[in-house]
């Protein structure tokens, strides 16, 4: 049984004042917008509280933790079924900001989320492709297309995640789930570089990268390899083992790891990173940054501390609904309506819903967030 994204719960996407993002597809643990979504498991409720789908898992500044995966029981049905070896496409919300890019992964796990495994990476310019000119939240590519591993084991209680470590603003961790059947697996287990936890409590803090996307990256580069299966758990190997770029799995039972699975790029960076000074400061990142990377002043007020928290604690907004949006959209789509915003539901706009706490919608290329006027 699918269930549909109503509207009462579209509105908590009022949450995503300064932008973040989520998966669509596969549908994610308890998303009001994904896609295919598994009916929700009994007493659970969709992802609409305080941080919705969207949000950070964990934030440096902010405060506030969830657990890897941000929900622990999954789905008793999977949101998608893969065949090792073939490839795979991951969508994201489109109503997103992205930070300035960072540090994506993609990884599998066979004990319900406890370990990672990577199997694909989109290190530096996630969301973007290449380096941006200056701060943007403006994302050019909401779609990853790669092949799974064909030694995957065959499993129906697979799951799969994207984690993400943003560029620029509050240092924050971003991470959701999505229980997957997996067929036609080559081996009894898959040994990959271990996922990168950042910015969360007992794990390092990665700084914001200010131009430089070579920040952070020895957490990625020097991430030892672990062995996921169905059967037996999740162990890391007996030996040290090299940058996941040149290892291979220690399993004796399964073919090595192919390097362009998990692939990244090493292009080199420019010795500096100016800020054209036509480029406004979003207004999601207010630290000065540092000679090299000069940004004009912003005449904006600061981002109230709970940027991404527009509920109550129950999954209810408390901003006034007020008149209805015109046209069709496509489903999970958002747009700014005077000063309040829209949602698209069932190919619809939702009617407005205003932003609150003086703030007011802004449009952010394809995306949109709530900020001060």
């Amino acid at each position: 049984m699918k269930y549909s994204a109503v509207l009462s719960c579209i509105i908590a996407l009022a949450g995503l004042t300064a932008g973040h993002v989520s998966i669509i597809s596969p549908c994610p643990r308890y998303s009001p917008v994904g896609e295919n979504c598994p009916a929700l498991p009994a007493g659970e409720s969709l992802d609409i509280a305080e941080k919705a789908i969207n949000g950070p898992i964990s934030s440096v500044q902010l405060g506030g933790t969830m657990p890897l995966c941000r929900h622990t029981t999954p789905y008793a049905t999977p949101s998608a079924t893969w065949t090792a070896g073939q490839s795979v496409t991951i969508k994201f919300n489109p109503s997103a900001a992205i930070h300035s890019g960072g540090n994506c992964e993609f990884s599998m796990s066979y004990d319900n989320g406890k370990t990672f495994a990577v199997i694909h990476r989109e290190l530096r310019y996630c969301f973007l492709g290449s380096k941006p000119a200056s701060l943007t939240n403006t994302a050019t590519i909401l779609s990853y297309t790669f092949n799974l591993p064909a030694d995957l084991p065959s499993s129906d209680k697979a799951v799969f995640a994207w984690s993400w470590v943003n560029a620029s603003g509050n240092r924050e961790f971003y991470m959701n789930c999505a229980d997957v059947a997996i067929k036609g697996g080559s081996s009894k287990s898959y040994t990959g570089p271990q996922m990168v936890v950042a910015n969360y409590p007992g794990y390092p803090t990665i700084p914001e990268f200010n131009g430089n996307y070579e920040t952070g990256m020895e957490h990625y580069t020097g991430a030892k390899n672990i062995t996921v299966s169905p059967s037996g758990g999740s162990q890391p190997p007996a030996s040290p083992n090299p940058p996941y770029a040149t290892a291979t799995a220690p399993v004796s039972s399964a073919p090595p790891v192919a390097s362009p699975t998990l692939a990244y790029s090493t292009r080199p960076m420019p010795a500096s990173y100016s800020v054209p000074a036509a480029s406004p400061t979003p207004a999601y990142s207010t630290r000065p940054m540092p000679a090299s990377y000069s940004a004009p002043v912003s005449s904006a007020p600061p981002v109230a501390s709970p940027t991404y928290a527009a509920g109550n604690g129950n999954g209810n907004i408390p901003h006034e609904a007020k008149t209805g949006g015109s046209g069709s959209c496509s489903p999970g789509a958002m747009q700014c309506s005077g000063a309040g915003f829209n949602v698209c539901v069932g190919g619809a706009w939702s009617q407005t819903y205003s932003c609150g706490g003086g703030t007011a919608c802004k449009s952010a290329g394809s995306g949109i967030y709530c900020g001060y006027p």
